[in-house]
């Protein structure tokens, strides 16, 4: 009974990973729901699929590092409200900051709305100015009568009170809003509005509207900038760089794959079974917390693919020590695992802690790296110390691991 249960067990567990695998990597329709395969929902790095790349200096001299800092920071902020996740945003040198955008090829629209650098002010139709960017204390989009796109404005209370004596003075008037003195949006006061709420009509459409909302709720920034740099990175790169990047990536694991069974015989198919797992549940990690992929982030990945091999390897050898001492096959895969755990959390912690270093010194790609890498080592381990222990448990009580030469060693 015990046999049967872990048969059915142990090809229900194989038939759940080639199913996660197959969704993965190919993608899976189940009525009007689709799970859409890896390649579509992990984001690709400016590397792989080409982008904006800027390189902005500040005018005016020297500049401390906590302005400098700070003006990154509100340009962190633009960025992440244009949608697009993984940008480098980062100090080089004492007065520039890199800017690298991916997916994005327009020059102009990042130039317009990421880098504005100037003064943001609300003028009245008297020419006099209303408020600051110091005034906002947030503005958003969303949809307004007729389902068309508007920004919703929250100020402070030094703005508040401001606001509500322009609106009551310039009542179905135009109150002007201006960055960098170039018009943003123009609206008509159309109420006297004295909570510091207000509704901004007239975008054209919800990009619009969004743009011109995170240009308000960041207001100015702290000093003024120009584009020294402006490089379109082109797809072609990408395009080349990524299949090869996943040819060389399939063709290592191909070959992990075929060692671990030649090497390990049956114990080595049912690490590769752990492997595949390991491989979906990192690239669906990836794509949980909407990781950006890049020629950096890929080597991370196929470094940890050794890594979870190695504690697969570790936890095989001890199992072989103890099968010579001349313990039975079920206490010498528990033995294995005890003596084999030390060994393999002592290489991977040291290991994260490089990582975590790596990821608080580093920008950009080294970040890139460093993330693959902690989220590669943290499932190697789990997985190592769960599935295959988990399944080759199961494949002792049904028999399919009965011998010792199964394991490769042969006793006298």
């Amino acid at each position: 009974m015990k046999k049967k249960k872990s048969t059915i067990l142990f090809f229900t567990s194989v038939l759940v990973v080639g199913i996660l695998a197959f969704t993965g990597f190919k993608g899976l329709t189940i009525g009007d729901y689709r799970f859409k395969p890896f390649t579509q929902t992990i984001n690709k790095g400016l590397d792989l699929q080409g982008g904006i790349s800027v390189l902005e200096e500040v005018q005016g001299g020297k500049v401390d590092a906590k302005t400098l800092d700070r003006t990154i920071e509100l340009i962190s902020m633009r960025v992440n409200k244009m949608g697009v996740s993984e940008t480098l945003v980062a100090k080089e040198g004492n007065n520039r900051i890199r800017i690298e955008i991916p997916g994005i090829f327009d020059s102009k629209v990042v130039l317009d709305t990421v880098a504005k650098s100037g003064e943001l002010k609300f003028v009245g139709p008297d020419k006099v100015t209303i408020l600051t960017g110091k005034d906002i204390k947030d503005a958003t989009t969303g949809f307004g009568e007729g389902n068309k796109p508007i920004i919703n404005l929250e100020l402070n209370e030094a703005g508040k009170q401001k606001f509500a004596q322009a609106t009551q003075k310039f009542l179905k008037q135009k109150i002007t809003i201006l960055m960098d003195n170039e018009v943003l949006t123009d609206p008509t006061v159309e109420s006297v509005i004295t909570d510091g709420k207000a509704q901004i009509s007239g975008s054209k459409d919800l990009a619009e509207a969004t743009r011109q909302s995170q240009i308000i709720k960041s207001g100015a920034l702290p000093v003024t900038l120009k584009a020294v740099s402006v490089n379109t990175v082109g797809a072609t790169l990408g395009k080349d760089a990524l299949p090869l990047s996943m040819k060389a990536g399939a063709v290592g694991i191909l070959f992990i794959l075929i060692f671990m069974m030649l090497y390990y015989r049956a114990p080595g198919i049912i690490s590769d079974i752990s492997l595949i797992l390991y491989v979906v549940l990192v690239l669906g990690a990836f794509s949980a917390i909407n990781a950006t992929l890049t020629l950096a982030g890929i080597a991370g990945f196929l470094l940890t693919v050794g890594m979870a091999v190695d504690a697969n390897v570790l936890i095989f050898e001890r199992i072989k020590e103890e099968l010579r001492t001349g313990r039975s096959i079920k206490s010498a895969v528990d033995a294995g695992f005890h003596r084999a755990l030390s060994s393999i959390l002592d290489s991977n912690i040291t290991t994260i802690i490089s990582a975590l270093v790596l990821y608080t010194v580093g920008s950009g790609s080294v970040k890139g790296f460093a993330l693959t890498l902690m989220i590669g080592i943290i499932i190697s381990v789990f997985t190592a110390l769960t599935s295959t222990k988990f399944l080759l448990k199961l494949a002792v009580e049904m028999g399919l691991l009965s011998k010792t030469s199964h394991f490769g060693v042969k006793r006298g």
